[in-house]
């Protein structure tokens, strides 16, 4: 096959100039429908939102199959169980917020707050979570009256217009105005730039290059950072409840959703137990004489192999030579030291292995794999200790600690915990964030404080103030 031309400079140039054409078009219908929302009640707005979300439930099925034979990423039933519960959790914790207008009163302080849309958003989606992405950032912004443009992972382009395509029809049957949401078809990262620039908010959510491009954009921006989640597991939990959580979490998915388990770490007395309870989870343990020759699978020349990128963990184990149960969900091999390659992020069933002595060492493990890749994200912690839980919630530098829960279902928000409901997980000022929590409608509206005169509000003496 014959290598692409390069474009002469006059070429460029024609190409920037119909891309801006095709951008300036989406945002002039994107700024009309802004102005037809405004006007909107908090009722109207919420009916938009639901059907956002209803849609998706009710169609969890075949959008699921579409994701997975475009992609080619996941497990089907996984994507379902994304599909169905994201769409409850995410309109369970907007349901009844407030978003327009007069939305509190502050009597302590004399504050009135009133939220306006932020504006035109543009929201960049990944492959490896697309449905759901495309739904709730489409939730958020519609929340704050605020219309928003997807740029569209390429290998995920088909699934995620189909998804659009969907909601826009119900919220035609609602009478929404048109161009609520909009889609680029055309996918190139040159347009994806241009979009950044052009919108009033940009949202990415994907690979790194990507969320770093848009936080050049010049534009306000939500991005999210790497995942690479740490599974610490207190003395005396109970250790198959917490195996079985942490397999099924490294395994969800195929292991393509950042916020799943990437390392396992366990205290060195009780090792061999738990590495014995892995089968009961449907977890093998690679025996130490392979684990080269899994390394040299995961990461040839010391970089995540991309071609097992989202398979199975008999398919990760057959690459590597070794054989395993036909129903593996995912390996466990312990890694050699803190220096190992195998506690960077892994796309795929891997979870790598590591005995402490104390738990300030369990901490201190965690903490060098993130500094490796994923810090500012999350990590789990199974115990029944609170000190030993808000320890590493003091020392280990992430956004979010999640306990005695699976993490890849649960660090983006659960029915029983109270992180907000998002597929966007932002990773602070560790991970070259914007924002340290979960994204949700809030980061999509702006708030005017009117400050009223308290003229009864009494006022502290120099002697009260510096005592």
């Amino acid at each position: 096959m014959s290598a692409k031309k390069e474009q002469t400079p006059e070429e460029k140039a024609e190409q920037t100039a119909k891309f801006q054409a095709y951008i300036d078009d989406k945002i002039a219908k994107a700024r009309k429908a802004l102005d037809a929302l405004y006007p909107y009640t908090q009722e109207q707005v919420d009916k938009l939102v639901r059907a956002c979300a209803k849609v998706v439930y009710d169609n969890g099925e075949e959008l699921a199959k579409d994701a997975v034979e475009e992609t080619g990423y996941g497990v089907y039933a996984d994507k379902i169980a994304k599909n169905k519960n994201k769409a409850k959790i995410i309109w369970w914790s907007l349901k009844g917020k407030k978003s327009v207008g007069v939305i509190e009163h502050e009597k302590d302080t004399g504050l009135v707050k009133v939220a306006s849309p932020v504006g035109v958003v543009g929201a960049i989606t990944p492959v490896t979570n697309p449905i759901v992405t495309v739904m709730s950032n489409a939730m958020f912004a519609i929340k704050g009256r605020n219309p928003i443009i997807f740029a569209l992972h390429p290998k995920a382009m088909k699934c995620c217009l189909k998804t659009i395509d969907l909601i826009n029809a119900e919220l035609k049957k609602l009478g929404a105005p048109d161009n609520v949401i909009q889609a680029l078809d055309i996918p190139n990262l040159q347009l994806t730039q241009m979009l950044a620039k052009n919108v009033d908010v940009i949202i990415a959510t994907g690979g790194m290059d990507m969320v770093r491009s848009v936080y050049s954009s010049g534009k306000p921006a939500l991005g999210v950072g790497a995942g690479n989640v740490q599974a610490l597991i207190d003395e005396g939990v109970d250790y198959q409840a917490a195996v079985t959580k942490i397999v099924a979490g490294r395994a969800f998915d195929n292991g393509i959703i950042c916020s799943g388990e990437q390392s396992l770490i366990a205290p060195r007395k009780d090792f061999d137990k738990i590495m014995a309870m892995l089968p009961a989870a449907k977890g093998f343990l690679v025996p130490n004489d392979k684990r080269d020759a899994l390394r040299d699978a995961c990461f040839p020349e010391g970089h995540m192999n991309r071609a097992l990128v989202g398979r199975t963990a008999v398919e990760v184990a057959k690459a590597a030579g070794i054989d395993v149960p036909a129903d593996t969900l995912a390996l466990v091999v312990e890694a050699t030291d803190v220096k190992d390659v195998l506690g960077m992020e892994k796309m795929f069933p891997v979870l790598a292995a590591y005995r402490y002595d104390k738990w300030e060492d369990a901490v201190e493990i965690a903490r060098d794999n993130l500094n490796k890749i994923g810090k500012g994200h999350s990590v789990v912690v199974h115990s029944d200790n609170d000190k030993n839980i808000e320890y590493a919630g003091t020392h280990i530098e992430v956004s979010r600690v999640v306990v005695n829960q699976v993490c890849s279902s649960t660090a983006g928000g659960s029915f029983q915990n109270g992180l907000n409901p998002t597929n966007t997980l932002g990773c602070g000022s560790w991970g070259n964030n914007s924002i340290s929590e979960n994204l949700t409608y809030y980061h999509l509206i702006n708030i005017s404080r009117v400050a009223y005169w308290m003229k009864d509000w009494k006022i502290p003496t120099d002697e009260e103030i510096w005592a």
